[in-house]
């Protein structure tokens, strides 16, 4: 049997859509009901439905005001605010194409950004590096003028929206998406997040992180639930008193968040229903934990930016233990070898149909996508078993090569992350000289841990092959501000002799 999992239905989508309009008019929600709650340990700030839409036109007309027109695309150098998706959906409702961008960029960074975008304008924030040579704005500038009468209609193809990813090579790489590509995550409703209009999802994110824009925002929005976001400079400290106060229903993070959570003396969140991660492999033993500890599981999801989610375990159908999970209902998925599909059992790049409603668009400034046939290729590997649960087997760039073995860190870094005192671990090729790589295991933990015993403990739970001949100990790994663990940051701390 191939693995191929193909649960296509004939999609709609209306000729004249906008984004925007999708997310905030069509969602049936009372004008009164709280659409977004941001998160304070010394009081919060509420938005109304009504209030949030209101904002959305009147930055939309203001942005048009200031001379920026359909097509336009806007750079968003915006801190951890609420600034961030009124000026996203804003711009959308008006044409205008964002591209959100993370506040954590250097000049250098957003330069090289800039040059691939060539960005009608910059709207900046406090203190973030900006570009050179673009037109400036904060939204201080933007004019108290006529708002949007409506969200502009447009043919569903029309880019929405950019976001930029590093790609293989380090270099930034922009993916464009259309409007439509909202109507393609309501596949992730059912099919990952069990998501009702009486939900309260909190995202641990920062406002400027797109898995906290699509997950933390869009979508509550998008049924009519309320989002709850920790305000700019919330420690996670305080996250399981902000999910107990506010009576969280769902938590959403990178599994950075459910492992300092864990850490807690007492986890107990009685509204709860369960928890979803995404951004990086989520390891068993810390859905393990979390499910012994809290009495709720954690969901799972893969995808990346050209298609944002596309495989998850769900409420109602839990992902196997080690498993991403199924594709999503409504989604077709491969996992594909040199000539098309493989057969189930065997490993492959992870692939998606090109007439997924999510996909992308296109690549600004680099290649055409890499497509075989039907199939979009993600650079991802995994395996499809016969039931179509889908194990995750690393990212090509990211297997790792040593002894003449190709190795995925993810399996050494589970099994290592089981040694008592191990807080968090990652595995990545190690040089010795010019003509030997090991395997080198970087892991946080109080203080550094017996190498004998971390030896013993590799001996018994992976291949001679697989086993670090490294272990480095750290306080911490380094992690983006979201939580995402930045293992070519090790890699290069390696190469240099750091």
């Amino acid at each position: 049997m191939l693995a191929v999992e193909d649960t296509r239905t004939p999609f709609g989508i209306p000729p004249a859509f906008n984004l925007a309009d999708h997310v905030l008019w069509k969602n049936g929600a009372d004008a009164d009901k709280v659409a977004l709650t941001v998160l304070n340990p010394s009081g919060s700030e509420r938005w109304s439905y009504a209030r949030l839409r209101q904002r959305v036109l009147a930055t939309g007309g203001a942005l048009r005001a200031v001379g920026l027109a359909p097509g336009d695309r806007l750079l968003l150098r915006l801190g951890n605010t609420t600034e961030f998706p009124l000026a996203f959906l804003g711009a959308v409702a008006a044409g205008i194409v964002p591209v959100p961008t993370s506040a954590a960029l250097t000049t250098a960074e957003v330069d090289r950004i800039a040059a691939v975008l060539a960005p009608a304008a910059v709207l900046a924030g406090d203190g973030i590096a900006l570009p050179g040579g673009v037109r400036r704005m904060t939204m201080d500038d933007l004019p108290d003028t006529a708002p949007l009468p409506a969200p502009v209609m447009t043919d569903p193809e029309t880019p929405a929206y950019i976001v930029f990813t590093s790609g293989t090579s380090g270099n930034p790489v922009g993916v464009i998406h259309a409007h439509r590509a909202i109507l393609a995550r309501r596949m992730m409703f059912a099919g990952w997040y069990g998501l009702r209009p009486d939900d309260r999802v909190l995202h641990a994110g920062a406002f400027n992180w797109t898995y906290t824009l699509g997950t933390g925002l869009l979508d509550p929005w998008t049924v009519g639930a309320t989002a709850l976001i920790p305000g700019p400079g919330v420690s996670p400290d305080v996250l399981p008193l902000l999910l107990r106060r506010h009576e969280a229903t769902i938590l959403a993070g990178a599994p950075g968040v459910f492992r300092r959570l864990l850490r807690q003396e007492r986890p107990a969140y009685p509204r709860l229903r369960h928890g979803l991660s995404a951004g990086e492999k989520l390891p068993a033993s810390l859905r393990e934990r979390w499910r012994e500890t809290t009495g709720t599981d954690i969901h799972e999801a893969f995808g990346q930016s050209e298609c944002s989610t596309f495989i998850s375990g769900a409420p109602d159908r839990p992902a196997p233990p080690d498993a991403l999970g199924f594709a999503q209902p409504g989604r077709a998925v491969a996992i594909l070898g040199q000539d098309g599909p493989v057969v189930r059992g065997q490993t492959g790049e992870i692939a998606v149909h090109r007439t997924d409603p999510g996909l992308m668009l296109g690549y600004l400034g680099a290649a055409a996508p890499r497509f075989d046939g039907p199939w979009f290729r993600t650079g991802d590997t995994g395996v499809m078993r016969e039931d179509g649960a889908i194990f995750y087997a690393g990212r090509n760039d990211d297997v790792l090569t040593a002894g003449g073995f190709r190795l995925s860190p993810l399996e050494i870094e589970e099994a290592m992350g089981r040694f008592p005192g191990i807080e968090d671990a990652a595995a990545v090729d190690h040089p010795l000289d010019a003509e030997t790589v090991v395997v080198a295991l970087h892991y946080a933990a109080s203080a550094p841990l017996a190498e004998d015993a971390l030896r013993d403990h590799a001996a018994r739970h992976l291949a001679r092959h697989k086993q670090p001949r490294l272990f480095i100990h750290h306080t911490s790994l380094p992690r983006n501000p979201n939580g995402k663990l930045l293992r070519r940051r090790l890699r290069t701390d390696n190469e240099a002799g750091s």
